[in-house]
């Protein structure tokens, strides 16, 4: 390790940014211990955590204390259609998904998710908070709101049955489509950045969906916290070819 020009940690920091880039720390693979680092860099921990920080700042790995530091993955394309399905999105690249309930409650709507519902401000919906993983890793935190009196007991169904397309056919969904996607950007907050195991430096991608029935009834909102360095969002251009089609070409 070079002692002139830029700092030891950046040295150190460009080396290690240099072996993930070519593959020889693949995503999910644990990085060496700090020890090992100071010892084949011959620099101080210090050094070598420095380096590090430096580059979960550029989303490459992703410190877990008590873990270790690993290589972030980069693997996810979510598609967003009007059939868009988490399980299957995953299924469709080779990744086996996953889902952790973090908790339920049944609480009366604000006036913003009663609008949407179609429902009286103040009624009663399900609200669940969920993790979503790919491949055992964490990629988006969903806090989702149901109607209640049209899908009572939905969070113990969601407890015993692998996709919530499996739970809305025992409602008699047997369809459903996405009715609208918003999606911004912003900075997550401590529980979200702790969740999704990254730092507060590196902001996510919110997105807020509505599905709707066979009839066009809205069955929930769902707001999605997605970890921006696992995830791309592909919108498939199949769904709006029919309004390019009819030649509205207005700006």
């Amino acid at each position: 390790m070079s002692r002139t020009g830029t700092t030891l940690w950046h040295q150190v920091g460009e080396a290690l940014e240099a072996e993930i880039e070519t593959g020889m720390y693949p995503g999910g693979s644990r990085l060496p211990t700090e020890p090992d680092l100071a010892k084949r860099f011959n620099v101080s921990r210090n050094t070598v955590r420095r380096a590090m920080a430096t580059l979960e700042e550029k989303g490459l790995v992703r410190i877990e204390q008590g873990r270790g530091t690993f290589v972030h993955e980069r693997f996810l394309s979510f598609k967003i259609s009007k059939r868009t399905r988490f399980s299957q999105n995953l299924r469709s690249q080779g990744l086996e998904p996953g889902h952790e309930l973090l908790g339920s409650d049944i609480v009366p709507a604000t006036e913003e998710i009663a609008a949407i519902l179609h429902l009286r401000s103040n009624d009663a919906v399900i609200f669940m908070r969920s993790s979503m993983l790919a491949e055992g890793v964490v990629v988006s935190l969903n806090e989702v709101y149901y109607p209640f009196r049209r899908f009572p007991l939905l969070a113990e169904k969601r407890a015993q049955l692998h996709t919530m397309t499996e739970v809305l056919a025992e409602y008699g969904v047997s369809d459903y489509t996405r009715l609208s996607t918003a999606i911004t950007a912003r900075p997550p907050t401590d529980d979200e950045a702790r969740l999704l195991r990254q730092p507060r430096s590196r902001w996510v991608i919110c997105t807020q969906k509505i599905d709707v029935d066979q009839e066009g009834a809205p069955i929930c909102c769902s707001n999605g916290v997605w970890a921006a360095d696992l995830v791309k969002f592909l919108v498939d251009e199949t769904d709006f070819a029919p309004a390019y089609a009819s030649g509205n070409n207005e700006s």
